[in-house]
């Protein structure tokens, strides 16, 4: 499940997924049906308007053993937030798709470190990273460190603590738009904090929130990158 965001702005984050995967010994399969997990209408009260694109997601994804997706928002989206849709609906049928579908969901490190078993997946990324939990990874999923144990294991990767991680970015989807000033003020403070560490490379595992951080550090020229999680663990020595 690539999102939306990824698809539209960073599909590198797509095609490293399914490297990484297929390296790993998984059959991975794109359904072209897949559109949006319906995150932003529930997230802004438009739980009706948002039963047609849930249904559309489980007709996509009905029959497969596991839907990895590189977001933690929507990952929780699909996880928690289909029920309530569901339910919603008045459509038993689409109730008992939604129960058999969003079990199956997992964020990208649930799906390396507690399905296949794996913190170490072959990566190399010589450079100094520090890592930020994005908001829903970590409070909807409750991922923990999964994500850092598997970036612990990058060969030639030195990861360095971020002051206040578990801050928000500021970010939110329509929360940057409707809280503007808010937002800014909040991504400005989560921007200090990553200078701070000396990084040469941000790393989450959501595009949006890095995409809100990238924006501010690239406004600062700070010379800071950001980058997916998903493309840090595609990486391998003799690779670009």
């Amino acid at each position: 499940m690539v999102t939306c965001v990824n698809d539209a702005m960073f599909p590198g984050t797509g095609q490293a997924v399914v490297t990484l995967l297929r390296r790993l010994g998984v059959d991975v399969e794109f359904p072209e049906a897949q559109t949006c997990c319906a995150q932003p209408m529930v997230n802004t009260g438009y739980l009706d308007e948002a039963v047609p694109v849930v249904r559309t997601f489980v007709d996509a994804f009905t029959g497969y053993d596991a839907i990895v997706t590189p977001s933690g928002s929507c990952a929780g989206s699909a996880r928690h937030q289909h029920g309530i849709v569901a339910r919603r609906s008045g459509d038993p049928g689409l109730e008992r798709a939604v129960a058999d579908t969003a079990p199956k969901v997992h964020e990208l490190s649930e799906f390396l470190v507690d399905v296949l078993g794996l913190t170490d997946v072959g990566a190399y990324f010589p450079h100094q990273v520090t890592y930020h939990p994005t908001c829903h990874s970590l409070r909807m999923l409750g991922v923990g460190d999964r994500p850092r144990r598997l970036l612990e294991a990058v060969r030639g990767l030195r990861l360095v603590d971020l002051p206040a991680a578990t801050e928000c970015c500021g970010f939110g989807g329509t929360f940057a738009v409707k809280n503007a000033d808010t937002s800014v003020a909040m991504g400005a403070d989560k921007a200090r904090h990553v200078r701070e560490t000396g990084a040469e490379v941000l790393v989450a595992g959501d595009n949006s929130c890095l995409m809100h951080i990238g924006g501010v550090l690239s406004r600062q020229r700070s010379g800071v990158r950001v980058m997916h999680l998903a493309e840090i663990l595609a990486a391998t020595e003799g690779t670009p």
